[in-house]
């Protein structure tokens, strides 16, 4: 709900842009797959390297993961520059994705998250909330680098 309140980058306020369908397709085509090869290391992760077969606990993390890492994949693809260090999102785009985050890692601990089915986690998984989304920004920076070189174009 905070995007709208988002900073642009003044090079892309340039000119007037038209949406494209086949920039979008490419766009899903190059990035889609990324995302969810890391998914897919991260529910590995979680049944072969955790060995967690305990359905509450599986569905806990990834819920917490899948906040986590896509607030971090937001701040990636909302610019062609490097976030954080060339291009920064608004204070409250910032803000509401750090609270977001750390609701979405604490709720599996109170009340409201055992209602809606959570358990509380041991420390130890916090490495694939965190650790896994932080992965995926250095990948997704290269991944963004190479395709806008092959592209000349960010959506």
């Amino acid at each position: 709900m905070t995007l709208p309140f988002d900073n642009v980058d003044e090079d892309y306020l340039k000119e007037p842009r038209n949406w494209n369908v086949k920039s979008i397709k490419n766009f899903m085509l190059f990035m889609g797959p990324l995302s969810s090869s890391f998914d897919m290391i991260v529910f590995a992760s979680i049944w072969f390297l955790f060995g967690i077969r305990d359905s509450a606990t599986f569905q806990t993390i990834w819920f917490s993961y899948g906040i986590v890492s896509n607030l971090v994949g937001m701040h990636i693809i909302r610019t062609s520059k490097k976030p954080f260090i060339q291009s920064n999102a608004s204070n409250i785009v910032y803000i509401s994705s750090i609270v977001l985050s750390i609701i979405a890692i604490i709720v599996p601990y109170t009340f409201v998250g055992h209602f809606i089915g959570l358990v509380s986690i041991p420390s130890k998984y916090l490495s694939i909330i965190i650790g896994v989304p932080i992965l995926y920004c250095f990948v997704a920076l290269f991944a963004k680098k190479f395709y806008i070189k092959k592209y000349n174009e960010w959506i």
